[in-house]
């Protein structure tokens, strides 16, 4: 049912009248059914009988007070025609429970800042229109309030997470409402993004960074506690990748390249020993490596999703910075420092008396919990992870997501690359646009890698990673 809204202001001037005869058709071509005296009201009609029927009329949705400072005025000293329509919109206002029919617009302001409303109304909510430019930036809110359609909707009530129920000393999570506060920032092109941007991302990783171990773990069953602490840094997981899926998308977001290298040069950080640990075992870093792992993954298929092509060239082929603890002699290093594995997690996650082909990959199936990026996106990720590097002398990579594609399975990114205009997708990824010669290139990197002898893919998965990136079907169609 279309919203039907009645505008209440006041006739200061000329322009003003032409102003709110121009909102209230741009109300109507979006839908909205507009009563306003320009037109509903005729000569020979009671002007007084008019506004208190459209006030209190039950099928108009909402009343739209226009607000200036003569509005507020006349309001205010019950004067005129403003002054005889507030006295019914306040009797309105101060009877109803439900208040949200009336809403203050304000087109003026004092010399001391203050909105020029009527004082019935300041203690209400109003929409800012003193500019044109901050109508148009408001106009969208006005429009979903009159349709009830607002743009952040509460979400319904889910389950207890897990480490709520469990005994867990994990940190409370703020990035979650610092995400929040810079999505409404950026949706809404505020200045001064990069100071919305860097306080949610350094919230995730100083929330990240408080479940690293820094002495010797106590827990008397310490892989348990490596699977729970995987389980609680799931939300950052999802929240830097709802940070890379808004962004990616987002035109005007220019620093996001150098943003995104920044963060994965700080993934790094948390996978590595901290500073000022000088004796450890590295088994006490598996969660963040593990997580560090996971969340390259995610990115890699959240990056796919969004046709973001140019910026998986780069997470792919760039060097990064490696932390001081980690480098071993070597500044900076290719994406296999994201890989990860798990020495641990087989006791916990595979059934009695059987081993899995990979626990990391077995926890990347188990904890894929997001609908917008499920399984299947992730390993087709890492099958482009393990592509890329064959293409690259510098770089190894072993794709165990992929234990479980099974037989025959080809990935979306590789069948659709059967048609030229796919194939082209991904020719930007790789920076090789000849199908013959990614064939020959990949062939010679599958030789370096030793792929022939990945005995487990042959003899338990049975997975051909030439097939699953369909590479003799490349570029052949229009």
């Amino acid at each position: 049912m279309s919203p039907k809204a009645f505008i209440s202001y006041s006739w200061s001037s000329d322009s003003h009248r032409e102003m709110v005869r121009n909102w209230a058709d741009r109300l109507i071509a979006d839908g909205v059914e507009v009563l306003l005296d320009q037109y509903d009201l005729k000569e020979g009609q009671d002007k007084n009988s008019f506004m208190e029927r459209m006030v209190t009329d039950p099928t108009v949705t909402h009343v739209l007070m226009i607000c200036d400072r003569i509005y507020a005025e006349k309001a205010d000293a019950r004067k005129a025609g403003v002054g005889t329509e507030s006295q019914i919109i306040s009797q309105e206002v101060y009877r109803k429970v439900d208040q949200s029919k009336f809403i203050p617009i304000v087109c003026e302001f004092s010399p001391e800042g203050e909105p020029c409303v009527p004082t019935f109304t300041k203690s209400r909510i109003w929409l800012n229109f003193s500019s044109p430019e901050l109508a148009n930036n408001n106009w969208e809110q006005l429009v979903r309030l009159l349709f009830g359609k607002p743009l952040l909707l509460k979400p319904a009530l889910g389950k207890p997470p897990a480490y709520v129920l469990q005994d867990s000393k994990a940190p409370a999570n703020p990035a979650i409402s610092r995400f929040a506060v810079f999505k409404q920032a950026l949706l809404q092109g505020r200045t001064g993004i990069t100071l919305y941007r860097n306080d949610f991302l350094d919230a995730c990783f100083e929330y990240a960074d408080a479940l690293r171990v820094r002495s010797t773990p106590t827990s008397e069953n310490f892989v348990q506690s490596v699977l729970e602490v995987t389980e609680t840094l799931l939300p950052i997981r999802d929240l830097i990748i709802n940070w890379v899926m808004l962004e990616a998308s987002t035109p005007h977001a220019k620093d996001f390249e150098d943003t995104l290298n920044q963060i994965l040069e700080r993934l790094l950080e948390l996978k590595a020993r901290p500073k000022e640990v000088n004796t450890w075992n590295e088994e006490w870093f598996e969660a963040h490596r593990l997580f560090v792992y996971q969340t390259f993954l995610y990115i890699a298929a959240a990056l796919l999703r969004q046709g973001n092509f140019k910026l998986l060239h780069e997470i792919f082929f760039s060097h990064y910075l490696l932390p001081e603890t980690a480098n071993h002699g070597d500044r900076f290093g290719c994406f296999e420092a994201f890989y990860g594995y798990s020495r641990t997690l087989n006791s916990v996650l595979a059934p009695a008396g059987q081993r899995l082909l990979s626990p990391a990959a077995a926890l990347v199936k188990r904890q894929a919990t997001r609908q917008d990026l499920n399984f299947e996106a992730i390993m087709e990720a890492d099958l482009l992870a393990l592509l890329t590097s064959a293409l690259n002398e510098n770089v190894r990579w072993f794709p165990q997501t992929l234990y479980y594609a099974g037989y025959g399975k080809v990935f979306p990114l590789f069948v659709r690359a059967t048609q030229h205009k796919h194939f082209l997708k991904l020719a930007e990824i790789t920076g090789i646009d000849n199908a013959d010669e990614l064939r020959e290139k990949t062939k010679k990197g599958f030789v370096r890698l030793g792929i022939e002898k990945w005995s487990d893919f042959h003899f338990y998965a049975d997975v051909s990673f030439w097939t699953a990136m369909n590479m003799d079907k490349l570029d052949t169609l229009k």
